[in-house]
């Protein structure tokens, strides 16, 4: 389990988490920014009125994305969505620009050590092409980053072999959705297509691992009401993502239910299926953030008090961390989201920094317990993807002949 603690071991109020990631988050944003600036400036070998234009562009970008993940929660949703197309899509650009600004450092630098006589001339020229060439790249990748990002969601077939699992429940089919973010840039008519896909997939479960939302029920309560649509034989099922908690996680749970969704809260169910009336364990735990809430927090403990450990057993967990339990407890088939693969590339290599796996599914070490992470139904932030694609899980369990 991660948690922010202070030097006493105590974990860290949420108000003194926020004004923590609100600090670290525009130190990066000003750093960052102010690099671009001297690199951009240095390759282009702008003039000083340039420099002084390009200074207020970069920030008031700057500015306007500090502001734009609070200001969001509290303006009105046509506000927030113009603010966040302008701000959420700078994001992602800002971020590939600086990557291939820093790459192209490196190249300069090792340009530096070749014999000015194996170099094109005048050198200045150079370095200028070198400055246009940065830019380029980072327009292409930024384009394709934002079709890819805005593409229609795809289907994406898996299937999984659980040992416990009775042969009379072969082939049974489970569509996973997750991290969907309906809020200031994803809308209800979106859903609405993703909820027409699933049920085309004819699942006999569907389930929801978390940060289904970003804004409270009152304001998204007509976006999220295709979710009432989703038809599977033994039902659907929902459990809570770090966003639900920023979002009114008892509103959200209440409304969700109403919806005629199973909200799964350290709680597990039976889905008997089958001829044979045979059956598996479903269990889903509260994410990890819910801790900061004054929330009881993720209790697997709890979920599987008095189960039967000859069944197979499917736990939903927002987090891939959840697995570090979900092994000790003889867990067959963990179920996460959150990281959205990374979403942007090379953002997936920091993933790490905070969970075991990024996307795809892993055997945990030397146990049988199984850990499938999606890289997510919609997105968060910019509203692009590269080196990753939005997907609608379908997985086929299998039993072991």
């Amino acid at each position: 389990m991660i948690k922010t603690i202070n030097d006493k071991g105590k974990p860290l109020s949420l108000a003194r988490q926020i004004l923590t990631f609100l600090g670290i988050f525009a130190l990066i944003l000003v750093s960052s920014h102010f690099y671009l600036f001297k690199r951009i400036s240095y390759y282009l070998q702008l003039p000083e009125e340039q420099r002084t234009f390009v200074a207020l562009i970069l920030g008031c970008l700057s500015f306007l994305t500090l502001i734009a993940i609070p200001m969001n929660r509290v303006l009105p949703r046509k506000m927030a969505t113009i603010l966040s197309w302008i701000t959420y899509p700078w994001m992602g650009i800002a971020l590939l620009m600086f990557v291939t600004l820093l790459a192209t450092d490196m190249i300069w630098f090792l340009l530096q050590f070749i014999p000015e006589n194996y170099l094109p001339e005048p050198r200045l020229l150079l370095q200028y092409c070198l400055g246009i060439m940065a830019l380029s790249i980072t327009g292409l990748l930024a384009g394709f980053s934002l079709w890819k990002g805005m593409e229609p969601v795809r289907v994406k077939r898996l299937s999984i072999t659980l040992k416990r699992l009775p042969q009379s429940l072969d082939g049974l089919r489970i569509v996973q959705i997750t991290d969907l973010h309906i809020g200031s840039l994803i809308y209800g008519n979106w859903l609405q297509q993703v909820v027409d896909k699933v049920n085309a997939l004819k699942p006999d479960l569907i389930v929801i691992t978390g940060d289904l939302v970003d804004g409270s029920v009152e304001e998204l309560r007509d976006d999220v009401a295709a979710l009432a649509e989703l038809r599977a034989r033994y039902g659907t099922y929902f459990i809570t993502g770090n966003h639900e908690y920023y979002s009114g996680v008892e509103e959200w749970c209440a409304h969700i239910a109403s919806l005629g969704i199973r909200v799964l809260r350290n709680e597990r169910v039976s889905i008997v299926a089958g001829l044979a009336g045979e059956s598996f364990d479903l269990a889903g735990v509260d994410d990890w953030v819910s801790y900061h809430f004054q929330a009881e927090g993720p209790n697997l403990a709890k979920a599987l008090a008095g189960r039967d450990p000859n069944k197979a057993l499917i736990l939903l967990a927002h987090q891939p961390v959840a697995v570090h339990e979900a092994a000790a407890h003889g867990v067959d088939l963990q179920l996460s989201g959150h990281t959205h693969g990374g979403q942007i590339w090379p953002f997936n290599y920091l993933v790490y920094l905070q969970q075991p796996y990024t996307k795809g599914l892993y055997r945990y070490s030397n146990t049988e317990t199984q850990v499938y992470v999606s890289s997510g139904t919609g997105f968060w932030g910019p509203p692009m993807r590269l080196g990753t694609s939005a997907e609608i899980t379908h997985i086929i369990l299998h039993s072991v002949a």
